[in-house]
């Protein structure tokens, strides 16, 4: 016990002992500055040393674009301002087109070289002749459809009374980006569209709003209850065009979404697809 004691007291006057340091005039051997520090000042201010450095790199990286340059820095905001900002500047493109063929076809009106209905679209014309080349059936395909229709023409089982499935044709639920997907695992059991300001939002399918109120989460939400035990949900809207037992035909505007104040706080419009209680994936049954 006693050479631990001592040990412990020789400990304590190594770290206590003071040491002095002095800058020395090398012409007059004068001291010019001095300073006494303990071996527990130096561990002491080196180590405050650290701690300030570390918070001063620290808040550099947080509050200044320092941070855009570190590797793999990044999330969900980034990504949903990325398609934001790619959706204006196409957006301005397609107008900047448009403006400029206006312009065209207006100088040549003014100055009679175009007459007023080759102002038209001129892509109509090509458009119209693809489609009825695409509907056109080859002589093979004519063929198959007649041999098979000779082979069932007789054959009573084709006439036998089969049980017709209803087929559903979704209507998409607004116009806009799908900034994250449908996941069971996560709990995702919808899809979050980024949209365009003050854009519309359909119904799916034709059915009966069973729900349309506004909730401290989700914003404006509105819930329509389909055939087959179909209901769809849309939420994060900014005002409700339809309430609580109005009908609604597929296609038909229930919601605006997409404000500004939304689009800054990332609660995008929001979609999910249920079926006799279990969530669907939309991106399964709609064509984005």
């Amino acid at each position: 016990m006693k050479k631990n004691k001592n040990k412990w007291k020789q400990f304590l006057q190594k770290v206590r002992f003071k040491y002095r340091v002095s800058v020395l005039n090398e012409n007059t051997l004068e001291e010019s500055w001095y300073v006494r520090l303990s071996r527990f000042r130096v561990f002491l201010y080196g180590s405050l040393f650290i701690f300030i450095t570390f918070l001063i790199l620290a808040s550099l990286i947080i509050y200044t674009p320092l941070r855009y340059y570190l590797p793999d820095y990044g999330g969900s905001g980034d990504r949903a301002g990325v398609i934001n900002n790619s959706m204006q500047v196409d957006s301005l493109l397609k107008q900047m087109q448009l403006q400029a063929t206006y312009l065209e076809v207006l100088k040549g009106i003014i100055s009679g070289e175009v007459s007023q209905d080759a102002a038209l679209a001129a892509d109509s014309v090509p458009l119209k002749e693809r489609a009825e080349i695409m509907m056109e059936k080859s002589k093979n395909e004519k063929e198959f459809v007649e041999n098979y229709e000779e082979a069932e023409k007789y054959n009573l089982s084709s006439l036998a009374n089969r049980e017709v499935e209803n087929i559903y044709v979704f209507f998409k639920p607004t116009k806009g980006i799908i900034s994250s997907a449908f996941n069971m695992e996560d709990k995702l059991y919808g899809i979050s569209i980024l949209t365009a300001p003050n854009e519309s939002v359909v119904s799916v399918l034709a059915g009966t709003v069973i729900y349309a109120s506004y909730s401290f989460d989700y914003g404006w939400v509105i819930q329509v209850q389909h055939d087959e035990n179909y209901v769809s949900v849309y939420k994060h809207n900014t005002s409700l065009l339809k309430k609580a037992g109005d009908y609604v035909k597929a296609g038909e505007a229930i919601a605006f979404t997409g404000d500004d104040a939304s689009r800054k706080t990332g609660n995008q419009f929001y979609f999910e697809l249920w079926k006799k209680g279990k969530p669907v994936n939309p991106e399964e049954v709609i064509i984005f």
